[in-house]
C-alpha cells in the first residue's frame, strides 16, 4: 500500500497566518492566464508584483479603503482568474499575545561544555563540537559520507544565509532576497539598513534574554560559558532579539544541511525578514525562484495553520520538476496539520531527543513521515566583525530537524539525478529506524541506510 506524502504540520518556524484586516492597504495574490492589467483595471486594483519564469501568471494586487471580503469575492467570480486569496502575513507566534516564544520542554537557558578544537571539513575549518555532535552520530552521517557527499543544489527558504560564515561560505551559491527584492539573500539585509545595531564588539546591543526566540517558536542558545554566549569562547553579545527575533535562523538551518551534505550548494531564498515576518506571496515567489534555479531539494523550516491554494500550486509545480520538498512538523506538541508540511508531496519532519523519544514540543500524527534530532543540536550562527569571529548555536525545534532530512535528501539526489518526491519518501520510510508508536511516521532518520537504499535503487534502474 502506497503511503501518501501527507506530511504534517508545523515546521520549525512555528508561524501563524494573520490577514491584513484593518491595514491601510489590503493585498491579494491571484493566478491568471489573462491580461493582469486589464483584470486589475476592471476591479479597481493596483498591480504590486508579477512573477516571471515558472511563476508566470501569479500576481499580487492591492486595494485601499475597500472591503477585503467583497474584493476577494469579486476576484473569485472572475472567469479569467483561476485562484484568488488574501496575501496573508506569516508571523512569529511570539508576536501574538499569549503565544509561546519557544517549544515546551526546551530549556530557558543553559551553558554547554565546549570543545574549542577545530577540524578540516570539506573545504573549511569547523568546530569539533559541531562536527562530532550526538545528533550527527544518531543519524549516522559519517557512514552516509562513504556513499555520497550531496553534490546537489538545496534551496533554503528562510531568513537568508550569512555569506561571511567561513564554514558555509564556499558552499553558498546564488540567492535572492524577496523581502527587499535584491540579489544575494544575505542574512544581514535588514540589520544593515538600521542605523544603530551594527554587528561588531563595540556597538552590538546586548542579547538580554536567556533564549533567542526563533521563527518556529524554537530556542537557540549562542554557546559559551555564559547563559547565551558563543562557541569561540568570546562573550560578545550577538544581537538584540527583541528587534530581530528570527535573525540567524537561515544560517542555522543551512549549517545543518551542510553538516549532512557538505558538497551541496546552498541557495539562500530570503522570504523571511529578521523580525520573522513574511507573506504567502514571498514564500511562493521563493519556491518558483528555486524551481528556476535548478534546486533539487527545498528546505522549508516554517509553517502556517491556514491552507493556501496558491502555496499548494507552487509545491505541486516544484514536485512536477522532481524537486524534493522538506518541511518541519511544527512545535505545538499536538496531532495537527499545518502547511506546507501537510501537503501531499512534502516530507514533514518531527523531532526526537537523544533517547529516541518524541520531543515534547513536536507535532505528531499520521501526517509526519519521519523524525530527526531536534533538541540541543549544534549549528552555525552568523559571524561578527566581518567574518573574523565565527559563532555557533545550540538549538531546539522541528525547524532544525527538517534540515537534517533535507541534507539527506541532497545525498539521495546526488546518487540519483532522477529521484522524485515520492521515491525519496519511500526511501525514507524504508530506511528509518523504528522508535515505536510515537506518531512519528516511519521512525527516526538514518542517513546511511537512506543513502544505501538510494544507491541500490539507482543500480537496479541502470540494470533494467
Amino acid at each position: 500500500m502506497s503511503r501518501k506524502l501527507h506530511i504534517s504540520a508545523r515546521t520549525g518556524l512555528l508561524l501563524a497566518l494573520c490577514g491584513f484586516i484593518g491595514s491601510a492597504e489590503d493585498r491579494y495574490v491571484i493566478h491568471t492566464n489573462g491580461n493582469i492589467h486589464q483584470i486589475a483595471k476592471r476591479h479597481g486594483l493596483n498591480v504590486v508584483q508579477s512573477l516571471t519564469g515558472s511563476g508566470s501568471g501569479h500576481h499580487v494586487l492591492s486595494s485601499s479603503g475597500r472591503n477585503p471580503r467583497e474584493v476577494l469575492r469579486r476576484l473569485a467570480a472572475d472567469s479569467d482568474i483561476t485562484t484568488a486569496e488574501t496575501d496573508v502575513a506569516v508571523l512569529l507566534p511570539g508576536q501574538r499575545s499569549g503565544a509561546p516564544v519557544h517549544p515546551a520542554g526546551a530549556p530557558n537557558g543553559q551553558s554547554l561544555p565546549l570543545d574549542g578544537s577545530m577540524s578540516w571539513y570539506y573545504g573549511s575549518m569547523a568546530a569539533n563540537s559541531y562536527l562530532n555532535q550526538t545528533a550527527g552520530q544518531r543519524i549516522n552521517i559519517k557512514g552516509a559520507h562513504d556513499i555520497s557527499l550531496g553534490g546537489t543544489r538545496v534551496a533554503v527558504i528562510d531568513t537568508g544565509i550569512d555569506r561571511t560564515n567561513l564554514v558555509l561560505a564556499a558552499s553558498i551559491g546564488e540567492g535572492w532576497d524577496f523581502v527587499h527584492n535584491q540579489p544575494m539573500g544575505q542574512e544581514l539585509a535588514d540589520i544593515n539598513q538600521e542605523t544603530t545595531p551594527i554587528l561588531d564588539q563595540e556597538t552590538t546591543p546586548i542579547l538580554d534574554q536567556e533564549t533567542t526566540p526563533i521563527l518556529d517558536g524554537g530556542t537557540a542558545l549562542i554557546l559559551n560559558q555564559e547563559t547565551t554566549p558563543i562557541l569561540d569562547q568570546e562573550t560578545t553579545p550577538i544581537l538584540d532579539s527583541k528587534n530581530f527575533p528570527a535573525y540567524g535562523h537561515g544560517t542555522m538551518t543551512s549549517g545543518l544541511i551542510h553538516l549532512v551534505a557538505p558538497k551541496a550548494t546552498l541557495l539562500p531564498v530570503r522570504s523571511f525578514a529578521a523580525d520573522g515576518t513574511s507573506t504567502i506571496s514571498q514564500i511562493v515567489a521563493g519556491i518558483y525562484w528555486a524551481i528556476d534555479h535548478d534546486a533539487q531539494v527545498i528546505n522549508m523550516s516554517f509553517s502556517t495553520q491556514q491552507n493556501s491554494d496558491i502555496l499548494k500550486k507552487a509545491i505541486d509545480d516544484a514536485n512536477s520538476k522532481g524537486i524534493i520538498c522538506v518541511a518541519a512538523a511544527g512545535n505545538d506538541g499536538r496531532s495537527i496539520s499545518v502547511w506546507p508540511a501537510a501537503y501531499e508531496g512534502v516530507i514533514g519532519v518531527g523531532s526526537t531527543n537523544d533517547s529516541d523519544i518524541r520531543s515534547l514540543f513536536s507535532n505528531y500524527g499520521s501526517a509526519v513521515l519521519l523524525a530527526a534530532p531536534g533538541e540541543a543540536v549544534i549549528t552555525t550562527y552568523p559571524s561578527t566583525n566581518g567574518g573574523l569571529k565565527q559563532h555557533y548555536a545550540e538549538v531546539w525545534g522541528t525547524s532544525f530537524s527538517a534540515p537534517l532530512v533535507a541534507g539527506t535528501a541532497a545525498l539521495l539526489a546526488d546518487l540519483n539525478d532522477h529521484i522524485n518526491a515520492g521515491q525519496a519518501a519511500r526511501i525514507f520510510t524504508q530506511s528509518s529506524v523504528s522508535i515505536g508508536n510515537q506518531g512519528l511516521g516511519a521512525g527516526e532518520l538514518d542517513a546511511y541506510q537512506a543513502a544505501l537504499q538510494a544507491r541500490k535503487d539507482n543500480g537496479n534502474n541502470h540494470d533494467q
